[in-house]
């Protein structure tokens, strides 16, 4: 398996690559709404704010993910939140979204990150070391439909401690239909 950061070269791939895994396991609309989220964060998050991973595998695309920069006011740690991600329906079962999300974490912990946070599956994230936060303990950018999917992890040698202040997701996440 190859990893790749290049998410310019590849932009239209991985947009369809998260449109049909979503569309495969949630449905056409669900499919289009990540596909679009997927476009929007590669055209108009800044560079600092936006780290996407991809897997290949022969030179085929076989997972992606995204990490964009969760701002808390009043707290100086670097949070990225992980979402979406994917592995194409033909990969999954093999383990390359762990690999992938593990691949992801590790360089996120080199870049000196302090917390990643996801809005998930506990019982498949809590694999790749997340855990169940309370929205008042790290409090998310838009009201959650579902709480008990919001879970993170420190990155560093520090534990998991409340973050302080009001959140802000980049533009494409601040959306109430994506929480």
């Amino acid at each position: 398996m190859d990893y790749s950061t290049d998410y310019t070269t590849h932009a239209e791939a991985i947009v369809e690559l998260f449109a049909s895994t979503f569309t495969a396991s949630e449905g056409a609309e669900e499919g289009a709404l990540i596909g679009a989220l997927a476009r929007r964060l590669i055209a108009e998050t800044p560079s600092g704010d936006l780290r996407v991973f991809t897997a290949w595998e022969d030179g085929t695309l076989v997972g992606g993910i995204f990490f964009t920069r969760l701002t808390y006011e009043g707290d100086p740690r670097t949070v990225f939140m992980m979402a979406p991600v994917a592995v194409a329906t033909a990969h999954q079962g093999k383990g390359i979204g762990q690999r992938l999300i593990d691949h992801g974490l590790d360089a996120l912990r080199r870049e000196d990150v302090d917390i990643a946070v996801t809005y998930g599956d506990p019982a498949f994230y809590d694999r790749v070391g997340f855990e169940p936060v309370s929205a008042a303990d790290l409090p998310a950018p838009q009201p959650l439909n579902q709480p008990q999917g919001w879970i993170a992890q420190s990155l560093t040698e520090a534990p998991l401690t409340p973050l302080r202040g009001s959140a802000r997701c980049v533009a494409a996440f601040d959306d109430p239909a994506l929480w």
